[in-house]
């Protein structure tokens, strides 16, 4: 077995294929993940005034099946998994949160309707524990802006970053155990839940995201405000 691509006393990440890396789904107690949509997302390169760059795209963001098998494997344990509205739901799923992300920026491109696009759902799935419910199903951050120079996006350099606080705060809520985060980005839940003092088993496929996640980690609980 290779050794992984970083580890400390709380996290452990893993470089390849998550559904060859049985770590996290024999390791692990709560999910909580942001996995490759399902929706074919790319984003060409605009030099006019927003100067965007481009990106060629996600991992296994073709379709659900990547995420499907995942989930599969994670069976009926606590789970939190980010979506899109454009793309199949997960199967079982029992209750819809809200990401409320900021309106600056946000939702400039694609369709032009009235609406901005400052939502995502966050889909609840398996079994949690018994209790009586006491959180708002909106999670919002602080954070001002996801895009731009001093956007959560922009710092943690992944397009689908999302901000420390929403992750913690989703974090909090949940069951005591080890975080598993099979589409871990560039630091994502790992981040998070070192952050809480919780210990942690991500996988991700990409080297680049890998390299940036073990940056932040190694700086320990003091980050940039973001999680992808």
């Amino acid at each position: 077995m290779t050794a992984p691509y970083y580890a400390d006393e709380s996290v452990t990440l893993w470089h390849g294929d998550c559904l060859e890396h049985p770590e996290w789904w024999t390791g692990a107690d709560v999910l909580v993940t942001d996995p490759p949509y399902g929706i074919g997302w790319s984003k060409g390169k605009w030099n006019k005034s927003y100067n965007r760059e481009g990106h060629a795209g996600i991992a296994n963001d073709a379709d659900t099946l990547t995420r499907d098998a995942a989930l599969a494997l994670w069976g009926d344990r606590p789970a939190l998994v980010f979506g899109s509205l454009a793309a199949t739901y997960p199967l079982g799923w029992k209750r819809m949160l809200v990401f409320e992300k900021p309106t600056v920026a946000c939702g400039l491109f694609g369709q032009r309707v009235p609406w901005l696009n400052n939502w995502e759902p966050v889909f609840v799935l398996g079994e949690w524990p018994d209790q009586t419910p006491s959180l708002n199903a909106v999670v919002a951050t602080r954070q001002k802006a996801a895009s731009g120079y001093s956007g959560y996006v922009t710092k943690a350099g992944h397009p689908h970053a999302k901000p420390l606080d929403v992750m913690e705060t989703l974090m909090e809520a949940c069951p005591p155990g080890v975080i598993a985060d099979p589409f871990a980005g560039s630091g994502s839940t790992l981040v998070a839940a070192k952050a809480l003092g919780r210990k942690a088993i991500g996988v991700e496929i990409d080297e680049r995201y890998c390299e940036i996640a073990a940056r932040r980690l190694s700086q320990g609980v003091l980050d940039f405000g973001v999680s992808a």
